[in-house]
């Protein structure tokens, strides 16, 4: 294991995930924790594709675009970000593939294989939400894209990742599953960041 930590935090479109993730950074920052914030898909070529034409990619072609996204993003930040000893955070990773890229119709196996040589979380933490809260605040936030602009895909979204948390944990993958519908994101950055610290005490005995 390298010097870092690597954190995910998946969950349905809604659950605050993007509210999250620059709090447990703020957290980190000030305990003097080296911390790196990314998010997938990336910022890079492939990932741009991803996030931004999911009106023109579906199923097995967008799939196959966010694995390579995954891969690239994986190689170019992730990784030299954890080589240098930070906890690498990232909203959404592996766990969000297995939730979107099914509901767009692929399947599991098929998700699995392509992504069978990217690296797995030190920890995964899973949002959990009521779908009709998740509703309510992509109404609020409006869409960012072709999976949030169905109001009957919340629903989805939230059975599918709390089966995914489950999944993870028969994996062996340390997963954290939080309720964003009954706790502030304050409360729950404040979980995470207790969690993290943990987790490197333990990594670094």
């Amino acid at each position: 294991m390298s010097a870092g930590c690597f954190v995910t935090i998946d969950g349905p479109g809604g659950a605050g995930k993007s509210t999250l993730v620059p709090l447990v950074t703020a957290h980190l920052h000030t305990a003097d924790v080296p911390v790196h914030a990314t998010a997938e898909p990336s910022r890079g070529p492939a990932g741009q594709l991803a996030r931004t034409r999911t009106d023109v990619f579906h199923g097995h072609a967008l799939a196959c675009l966010v694995a390579a996204d995954r891969y690239h993003h994986l190689e170019t930040e992730i990784q030299p970000a954890l080589e240098a000893g930070k906890v690498v955070i990232c909203d959404r990773y592996m766990p969000s593939s297995y939730a979107l890229q099914v509901l767009d119709g692929v399947g599991a196996r098929f998700v699995a294989d392509i992504n069978t040589h990217a690296r797995r979380p030190d920890l995964a933490v899973i949002l959990t939400c009521e779908p009709h809260v998740l509703q309510q605040r992509l109404a609020a936030r409006g869409s960012h894209g072709r999976f949030e602009d169905d109001p009957q895909l919340s629903r989805a979204e939230a059975e599918r990742f709390t089966q995914i948390a489950t999944m993870l944990a028969d994996e062996g993958v340390q997963t954290l599953v939080l309720d964003s519908t009954r706790h502030h994101a304050n409360f729950l950055a404040q979980q995470l960041f207790t969690v993290i610290q943990t987790l490197r005490s333990q990594t670094h005995q």
